[in-house]
């Protein structure tokens, strides 16, 4: 009887029930109301960024050319460019990102080595990115004498997220159940197809969160675009050179609200910014789809 009682006493979750109660539904109200405000407050932000914007957008707006002193002008190359250099980013940081969270994940010893790498890699992914702007900036026009191109755009963004698909990639490996692992390999495979086969497919849904993090900062950054690729285009449409400046549709939207002198800025800076949010959340979405089609299949099988 006295093991009863003691076991009661020490049990942290006992007391009184009424006041358990009324601290749990405090509680439960406490976090429905912020819950509400925060989806509240992203949609008057997203509401206050689309209403002036997506009612006045028009073809000719969104591949057009730019102007630089009559009102009407388009940000036709700068949207290309900013999917372009978001193509060729991704290209370059998503297999070297994983390859590297993988690595770190499955093959990389437990030394003081390679946990300082981990530590970089985690003080690289907060870096600010104007950072790699000025590492950009050394690298492709000191260095190499490239100028401001698209190609040095691509890859200095590339590497301001290599940092962050690093660490989403081994953490999202890491956090598979071992079972799974040790399952694959009992059924005789390699440790190539265990990672092929079963780490990569249950790690996809972290893996996918991270690209579409790194997506969508990349689509909307400025400050890496200006210093790498310029505040200029082509003044092409259809310019797919590697060696063109590379204005995208976020330096676009800055230019046109800090400096541009057409009498139009500020309906081209709010149609501008309508354009950036709305591709960026169609960017989301299109990542999200594959994962929501293979969460589907397997519920059916």
């Amino acid at each position: 009887m006295s093991n009863v009682n003691s076991a009661a006493n020490a049990n942290p979750f006992r007391g009184k029930r009424g006041i358990n109660s009324f601290n749990n539904r405090v509680f439960t109200i406490a976090v429905w109301t912020l819950g509400i405000v925060v989806v509240l407050f992203i949609l008057g932000l997203l509401f206050l960024i689309l209403k002036d914007g997506l009612p006045k957008l028009s073809w000719s707006f969104l591949f057009g050319l730019p102007s630089e002193i009559d009102e009407g002008g388009g940000i036709g190359p700068a949207l290309l460019n900013s999917f372009y250099i978001l193509f060729l980013s991704l290209l370059i940081s998503i297999p070297l990102g994983m390859a590297a969270g993988i690595y770190l994940a499955e093959f990389a010893p437990v030394n003081k080595l390679i946990s300082f790498v981990r530590i970089c890699v985690e003080g690289l992914a907060s870096v600010p990115s104007i950072i790699f702007g000025l590492f950009g900036i050394a690298l492709f026009v000191e260095t190499f004498q490239l100028g401001l191109t698209i190609l040095g755009g691509a890859v200095s963004l590339a590497f301001l997220n290599l940092p962050v698909l690093t660490r989403v990639t081994e953490e999202s490996i890491r956090a598979v159940p071992k079972e799974l692992k040790n399952a694959s390999f009992a059924l005789g495979a390699t440790h190539l197809q265990t990672i092929v086969r079963v780490l990569i497919p249950a790690a996809m849904n972290g893996i996918i969160t991270g690209i579409c993090l790194v997506a969508g900062r990349a689509f909307g950054e400025s400050a890496v675009i200006i210093l790498t690729a310029g505040v200029t285009t082509s003044g092409e449409m259809w310019d797919f050179s590697l060696f063109s400046s590379g204005e995208t549709l976020a330096v676009h939207l800055w230019y046109v609200q800090s400096e541009a002198i057409v009498p139009d800025a500020q309906e081209i800076a709010q149609k501008s910014a309508a354009v950036l949010v709305f591709f960026v959340l169609l960017i989301n979405l299109v990542f999200r789809i594959p994962l929501w089609l293979n969460s589907r299949k397997m519920q059916r099988s």
